[in-house]
C-alpha cells in the first residue's frame, strides 16, 4: 500500500498503532490511519510474516460490505435510477397481476436501514448451512433462494417502525438493485462504485493465496486453524466485499472529503441521519452508517466478521481521520479487536 512519505516519520502515530496491534491477540493483523491525508500504517501478529505483505492482501471486511451497497443505493437514487421510497417487491416480481402480487411492503429505505421489518437470516437458511457453519455457511444458498424466500416472507413488524439488523434485508436491497436496473449487483458496484473511487484492490470473490494483492488467510477463534475464504452465495451484498487495507483507507477519504469525488452527492447524502433506535433513541444511524457524537464532531463506523477475519471500518470528518482494522482471526467472547480500532477513531490524532 502506498501513501505520503510523511506518515511513516510520524513515529508518535507508529507507536500507538503498534501498542494497538499489541492488544489483539490474532495471527496478522493491519491498522492504518489516515489523518489529513497522510497515512500511517502497521503490520503485526503473532504469526510468521506471509510472503506477500500482509498490507498488500486483501482482507474480508463481513457486513462493513453494506457501507458499499448503501453507496451504490445513494447513487442510483441521486442519478434518479430509483427512488428511496420505491417498494422492493415492486421490482422483484413485476408484472403480477393484483390478486397474485407479493404484499411485502418494505422499501428500499427499510432494508438499508434495517427497519424491514426481516429476521437477520430466513428461516430456511438455518437447515442448509449448519454443517457448515464455520468454513462456508452462505456459499450454498443462491440469489435466487433469497428473492424466493423475501417475496414469501411475512414481515415479523410493520415496515419503518422497529430497526432489527438484518443480512437477509441488506441482500434483498441488493438483489432488487440488480433487478430494477437489468445488471448484476457486482457489475452495479465495480461500475458505479469501485471504478469512480479507484478501489482496484477490492474483489468480490476469494481469488487465491498467490501473487500482489493475495486473500488473507483466516483462522477460527483458536487464531491457529485456518478456514477457507468465505462465498457469500446469495448473501453477497451483506458482506462479499474483500479489500487490501490501502483501497479501504481511500474509500474512507473519499468519505472524508468528498468534494470533487465522481460520487460527491452519494457520499454527503450518507453521513446525513436519517433515524434513531435503543433507550433514549441514543443510537444514531445514517443509510450505512452507525453515528456517534464527540466533542470533536460525529464519528461515523462499521465493523465485519467472516468465518476467520474482522474488520474495522471508521472515519471523523472533523479531525479528518480515518481507521481501517483489519485481522485474521474468527471473533470469540471478549474480543478487544472492536474496542482497540473504536478507540483509534475517537482520540485526539497527533
Amino acid at each position: 500500500m502506498t501513501g505520503p512519505a510523511p506518515a511513516l516519520t510520524r513515529t508518535g502515530a507508529a507507536s500507538r498503532l503498534a501498542a494497538a496491534a499489541r492488544a489483539v491477540d490474532a495471527p496478522g493483523i493491519v491498522i492504518a490511519v489516515s489523518h489529513r491525508g497522510h497515512r500511517t500504517v502497521h503490520c503485526g501478529g503473532s504469526a510468521p510474516p506471509p510472503a506477500v505483505p500482509r498490507d498488500q492482501q486483501r482482507y474480508e471486511i463481513g457486513s462493513a460490505s453494506k457501507t458499499f451497497t448503501g453507496l451504490l443505493l445513494a447513487e442510483l437514487v441521486g442519478t434518479g435510477r430509483l427512488s428511496y421510497d420505491d417498494v422492493a417487491a415492486h421490482h422483484l416480481a413485476p408484472g403480477r397481476t393484483p390478486e397474485t402480487a407479493p404484499r411485502n411492503p418494505a422499501t428500499l429505505r427499510h432494508l438499508i436501514t434495517h427497519t424491514a421489518g426481516l429476521p437477520a437470516l430466513p428461516a430456511d437458511f438455518y437447515p442448509q448451512a449448519v454443517r457448515h457453519w464455520s468454513t462456508d455457511p452462505y456459499g450454498g444458498y443462491p440469489a435466487e433462494r433469497v428473492v424466493a424466500a423475501y417475496l414469501r416472507a411475512r414481515h415479523r413488524h410493520r415496515p419503518g417502525t422497529r430497526w432489527h439488523y438484518s443480512n437477509f434485508g441488506a441482500s434483498v436491497l441488493g438483489h432488487t438493485l440488480a433487478a430494477a436496473t437489468a445488471t448484476p449487483w457486482e457489475e452495479l458496484i465495480a461500475h458505479h462504485v469501485l471504478a469512480p473511487l479507484g478501489l482496484t484492490g477490492t474483489r468480490l470473490h476469494p481469488e487465491g493465496a498467490y501473487g500482489p494483492g493475495a486473500d488473507a488467510t483466516g483462522h477460527r477463534p483458536d487464531g491457529s486453524t485456518p478456514v477457507p475464504g468465505l462465498a457469500m452465495g446469495g448473501f453477497q451484498p451483506a458482506g462479499a466485499v474483500r479489500a487490501t487495507p490501502g483501497d479501504l483507507l481511500t474509500y474512507l477519504e473519499a468519505h472524508l472529503d468528498p468534494a470533487g469525488s465522481p460520487l460527491e452527492t452519494a457520499l454527503r447524502t450518507i453521513r446525513r441521519p436519517v433515524l434513531r433506535r435503543g433507550l433514549g433513541h441514543r443510537h444514531l444511524h445514517t443509510l450505512t452508517w452507525f453515528q456517534h457524537t464527540s466533542p470533536q464532531g460525529p464519528l461515523y463506523f462499521h465493523a465485519g466478521a467472516t468465518t476467520g477475519q474482522q474488520a474495522f471500518l471508521g472515519f471523523r470528518p472533523a479531525t479528518h481521520t480515518a481507521v481501517v482494522a483489519v485481522t485474521t482471526r474468527r471473533i470469540r467472547l471478549r474480543d478487544t479487536f472492536i474496542a482497540t480500532a473504536y478507540a483509534l477513531l475517537s482520540e485526539e490524532p497527533g
